[in-house]
């Protein structure tokens, strides 16, 4: 599963930098023709500035992790994602980001090395985790295509469902980066293609089981559509 995603994100994004190359190369092809005039306002009308909003839809490939006497597997789950994104320059943007995805987990005793949680039952958690942070952007547009990267800090909340042995509602902070590409289809509109990796801390959703305190992951491949103001 994690693979055919991750395929299917780099296939997105393949195409559109090959359709931004060719919609740029298009736009280049009588430059010569141009007025310098003409090109210089080209060139400043794509560098401006933009506020977007974007909507995209992501599987969170998450790892597990093992330590304390517990081994903790998360489900991968699905999700979305809303972001709220200013680039004032090439080298300066930042956005907002806010999302939500099932995150169900399961706990064993740790093999071996499970100290005073030997005896507890095996147990499945069901729920589902929110995450908002602040990123920073770094962009620049070729054309209608924008690469960008992101990097930031946010939270990250796991909330539990019901378990016949208790739950914890669990708050981690969290190191997000990642990077993607936007293709301009209109004025207004395009379309997003990106991959993001969350790293914290393994929340811990049971009563009866010690956190591993190990840091695990959630490679985020993404796809969606913004709005361009």
């Amino acid at each position: 599963m994690r693979t055919k995603w991750m395929l299917t994100t780099f296939i997105l994004i393949g195409m559109a930098a090959l359709s931004g190359a060719a919609a740029y190369g298009q736009d280049d092809a009588p430059a010569s023709a141009k007025s310098a005039p003409a090109a210089k306002a080209r060139t400043a009308k794509e560098s401006d500035s933009q506020w977007d909003v974007g909507a995209s839809f992501y599987e969170a490939l998450t790892s597990g992790t093992s330590g304390n006497g517990t081994k903790q597997t998360p489900s991968n789950g699905i999700g979305g994602m809303v972001e709220l994104r200013h680039i004032v320059k090439p080298l300066l943007g930042y956005e907002i980001s806010v999302n939500v995805n099932t995150a169900d987990q399961a706990y064993v005793p740790r093999a071996g090395a499970c100290s005073f949680a030997c005896q507890n039952p095996a147990t499945a958690i069901p729920g589902n985790a929110a995450q908002v942070a602040l990123d920073y952007v770094v962009s620049h547009k070729f054309g209608n295509l924008r690469p960008f990267a992101v990097a930031g800090v946010g939270v990250y909340i796991a909330i539990p469902g019901a378990t016949p042995f208790g739950n914890n509602t669990s708050i981690r902070g969290a190191y997000i980066f990642g990077g993607g590409v936007d293709f301009d289809f209109s004025s207004h509109l395009g379309i997003r293609a990106q991959v993001r990796d969350s790293m914290y801390k393994a929340p811990n959703t049971s009563s009866i089981y010690p956190a591993t305190g190990v840091f695990t992951q959630s490679i985020e491949p993404m796809g969606g559509v913004y709005y361009r103001f």
